[in-house]
C-alpha cells in the first residue's frame, strides 16, 4: 500500500488560545501513529513547528518546504527529515502539493487561508480530487464557514463544493478520514501545478 503524505497548512504563530497548539500537537501525533508522512511549510515557529515536532516524535517522515527569504523569519526547522529551500512562495506551494495525497488546514492567518483556498479552488476546477480537511478548533473557523454558507446562498459557491471539505473538531478522526479518502482515491491525475493558475 502506498504511504499517504498529508500536507498541513497552519500558522507560524500559536495564537492566544492554547487549544490551537494542543490540536497541532495532536495532528502531528496522529500522522505518526497512523503511519502517514507530513509535508508542511518548513518552519519551526508556531503551529508549524509544533505539528512537525509531534509528527517526528511519533515516527513520521517530515518534509518541510520553505522559501529562501523566509528561512530567517520562520526559522527553517533543522530537525525535519528533509528541508527543501525553494526560491519563492509559488515554488513552495507547488512542491507541497506535488508531495501530498491529502490536505489539512489548521488554525492560521493569511497564509493558511490562502493555501487552503488555492488547493480547494484547484479541486473545484478539476485539477485534482484529493481530499481536503479543515480542523475547526475552538470555533476558529465558524465565521468563515458562515461566510461560505452565505456565498453559497447568494449563488457564488456551489453547495457541492462546500460539501467536499471535511470539517471536524477531532484531530485524530479528521486525519484518519483524510487518509482513508486518499487511499480510496485513484484518479490518475498529475499533481496540481501552480503554473496553471
Amino acid at each position: 500500500m502506498t504511504p499517504i503524505t498529508l500536507c498541513v497548512f497552519c500558522g507560524a504563530n500559536t495564537g492566544h488560545d492554547a487549544r490551537h497548539a494542543e490540536a497541532a500537537r495532536a495532528v502531528g501525533h496522529a500522522i505518526g501513529v497512523q503511519g502517514l508522512g507530513l509535508v508542511y511549510g518548513g518552519g519551526q515557529a508556531g503551529l508549524m513547528g509544533i505539528v512537525a515536532d509531534a509528527a517526528l516524535a511519533a515516527g513520521a517522515p517530515v518534509t518541510g518546504v520553505i522559501p529562501q527569504r523566509l528561512m530567517a523569519r520562520e526559522l527553517g526547522h533543522p530537525g525535519v527529515t528533509e528541508l527543501l529551500v525553494v526560491p519563492g512562495m509559488h515554488e513552495r506551494k507547488r512542491e507541497m502539493a506535488a508531495r501530498a495525497q491529502a490536505f489539512l488546514a489548521l488554525s492560521g492567518g493569511l497564509g493558511t487561508m490562502e493555501e487552503l483556498f488555492e488547493i480547494w479552488t484547484w479541486r473545484q476546477l478539476g485539477y485534482h480530487r484529493r481530499p481536503i480537511g479543515l480542523l475547526d478548533i475552538a470555533g476558529f473557523y465558524a465565521p468563515l464557514r458562515q461566510f461560505l454558507a452565505g456565498a453559497a446562498g447568494a449563488g457564488f459557491v456551489g453547495q457541492a463544493t462546500l460539501d467536499e471539505l471535511l470539517v471536524d473538531v477531532d484531530p485524530a478522526r479528521l486525519v484518519a478520514a483524510l487518509a482513508r479518502d486518499a487511499r480510496a482515491l485513484s484518479d490518475g491525475h498529475p499533481p496540481p501545478d501552480l503554473s496553471v493558475t
